[in-house]
């Protein structure tokens, strides 16, 4: 098997894990406010670790692209730590709260300026907003065949096989390489980051980071995200009913309460 240069997308977001205590809606400013640690996207961490497992058994180089308008190097030099031979910072003003194509757009100018590649890999979708576009937009606009929702990825004499998640199962897909694929969870977690090794990685040298002209992105190519409307939640409650009686009288009752509902 050849080396593979393998290009993957991670995305910074606030941690999903956190609870909702930590989050709250600005419906004036259409802004849903999370106070909460920033991480790499657990999706894009699947694809991450797909790509490094793909290296151990090639050989080659991992990129990471990651894109915003202020990213933590503390954040994404875990990419670093986990295995990744090189991190790119996209970072701009004008990069912040992108629609799914204007985000494509950006990643696209970045591929693009790197040049040589023989996979791109992506999340199924991202953690925070959970669309699921950017993938498959980044590969039409680089002109690459797609395979989405990726449990397992093989590559040999110049093809990507991939078993692709199905409700029923799984479906086995064949693409020429270069590829685009977005990677599922089913591949699995980010391999363990030992302290010494993350601590070793935060005292690296500079992770160099590329603006919008100097990918050749004008302001007129992207534009922002459109909320329509942004609300709380109504409030849920629940009603609760204890059913008495025999086995047989509970049944009826509870066939009762469905009837009642419907």
């Amino acid at each position: 098997m050849s080396e593979l240069n393998i290009i993957v997308c991670v995305k910074q977001i606030p941690d999903p894990e956190a609870p909702l205590s930590d989050v709250s809606i600005d419906a004036d400013n259409m802004e849903v406010i999370v106070d909460a640690p920033q991480v790499i996207s657990p999706f894009d961490e699947n694809a991450l670790e797909a790509a490094i497992q793909l290296s151990e058994e090639s050989g080659g180089k991992v990129t990471v692209l990651s894109m915003g308008k202020k990213l933590s190097d503390s954040v994404l030099r875990k990419a670093l730590a986990a295995g990744a031979d090189e991190l790119i910072l996209l970072e701009d003003n004008g990069f912040d709260k992108l629609d799914s194509h204007s985000t494509a757009a950006v990643l696209a100018a970045a591929i693009k300026k790197i040049g040589s590649y023989d996979l791109v890999l992506t999340g199924r979708q991202a953690g925070d907003w959970d669309s699921g576009q950017v993938g498959l937009i980044l590969g039409e606009m680089l002109e690459l065949p797609c395979i989405s929702l990726a449990r397992e990825i093989k590559v040999e004499d110049g093809s990507v096989i991939v078993k692709k998640t199905v409700p029923a199962g799984y479906e086995r897909v064949k693409a020429a390489l270069p590829a685009l694929i977005t990677v599922s969870n089913e591949v699995g977690e980010l391999r363990y980051i030992s302290r010494t090794r993350m601590l070793k990685m935060m005292r690296g040298g500079n992770i160099p980071s590329w603006a919008a002209e100097e990918i050749g992105v004008s302001a007129d190519a992207i534009e922002k995200l459109k909320i329509a409307s942004l609300t709380t939640p109504p409030d849920m409650t629940r009603d609760c009913q204890f059913l008495e009686g025999s086995p047989d009288e509970q049944a009826a009752a509870l066939a009762d309460v469905f009837v009642s509902l419907r």
